[in-house]
């Protein structure tokens, strides 16, 4: 069975042409799809009869049934997606002031074993096809009967170690007789795979690149991220140089806080030497308690400071607006609580 979601625009016209039909089909298919939401081919009005069952018999539409559904109080809600074979995948749309903004998962499971992260509490078991990361997007519409303005593919999986899936998903979205979410509001974060840093740089398109950072320096990274081994700081810096030097884009780098970890003014001070003459700025995240690793948030007042003394050594900084802490907010917790991970 075709899974629609899978097809750009190209591969559906190749598609209906296989299947004797005319090529504007897949034009008004596509267009079902993303600017009608249609999940039944009966709703396809202006196709012939004959076409939607042969659709009906061939392809298939929804495939993320919501086995789970987690609502806070401050308006986030996680998602807990059944795919067709049984995996369990997780979503968090977040609501900004500048839109409604999906948190996308690219992998079941995760084997880059980040110490902090709920993620990899499970193993990569495969990656998602890019079907199944539109469909995320496509059932969350359907489930809030709202746009989803925003797109981060930062939820379970490292997203360039399923790379060429993750480029597709981007320009079915992006495309503009699709969805038509804009370049900009795509936001692909990496752990921090280089030689995966330097193909993106050259892939044409403006969506934004953020690097899960999270130290200030090769010690404390080697501890935290055990992706810092293969590819160190240093070689992470210059990729992420080339990276700014090719696309003229900023590039944001996420440091979860972490109590007596990598919180202290010393590191903020490296942190804003390693950052120093890059068009980057700092995105400081508020620590979500994940039970099996032992990492606490820290403090608000630390935080505070360690911004403030990036600040005053000019480097932009932000603070993360905290979602979802009424709910198991983390990427991976509810996934890793539903397969029984204690």
């Amino acid at each position: 069975m075709k899974h629609l979601y899978n097809h750009s625009l190209e591969e559906l016209t190749e598609y209906f042409q296989t299947i004797n039909q005319k090529p504007f089909r897949a034009k008004q298919v596509f267009k079902w799809l993303y600017t009608k939401m249609a999940f039944d081919f009966d709703d396809m009005s202006d196709l012939s009869k004959d076409l939607r069952e042969q659709l009906k018999q061939e392809c298939v539409i929804d495939t993320c049934l919501i086995s789970e559904k987690q609502v806070s109080k401050d308006g986030t809600i996680k998602y807990l997606f059944k795919l067709a074979d049984g995996s369990l995948i997780e979503s968090v749309l977040m609501i900004h002031d500048y839109g409604r903004s999906l948190c996308v998962t690219s992998q079941v499971g995760c084997n880059m074993q980040c110490r902090f992260c709920a993620s990899g509490l499970l193993k990569k078991q495969r990656n998602l096809t890019a079907g199944e990361m539109v469909n995320q997007i496509m059932a969350v519409m359907k489930d809030t009967n709202q746009r989803v303005s925003h797109v981060v593919v930062m939820g379970t999986g490292e997203p360039f170690d399923n790379y060429d899936e993750v480029m597709k998903f981007v320009r079915i979205i992006n495309h503009p007789q699709g969805l038509a979410i804009g370049a900009r509001h795509i936001t692909i974060s990496t752990c921090g795979l280089v030689p995966k840093i330097e193909q993106y740089s050259h892939e044409g398109i403006q969506t934004n690149l953020a690097i899960s950072l999270h130290a200030p320096n090769d010690e404390i990274r080697d501890q935290l991220m055990p992706i810092n081994k293969a590819y160190p700081m240093d070689q992470l810096r210059q990729a992420v140089k080339d990276y700014i030097k090719e696309t003229n884009r900023r590039v944001t780098f996420e440091y979860i806080m972490l109590k007596d970890v990598n919180d202290t003014l010393v590191y903020a001070r490296q942190l804003a030497h390693y950052m120093k003459g890059l068009n980057a700025y700092v995105n400081l995240i508020p620590y979500n308690s994940v039970d099996e690793n032992g990492y606490q948030p820290s403090l608000h007042d630390t935080v505070e400071e360690f911004k403030s003394e990036l600040l005053r050594l000019g480097i932009n900084v932000t603070v993360r607006k905290e979602h979802g802490q009424d709910i198991d907010g983390a990427c991976g917790q509810l996934r890793a609580k539903r397969s029984g991970v204690k």
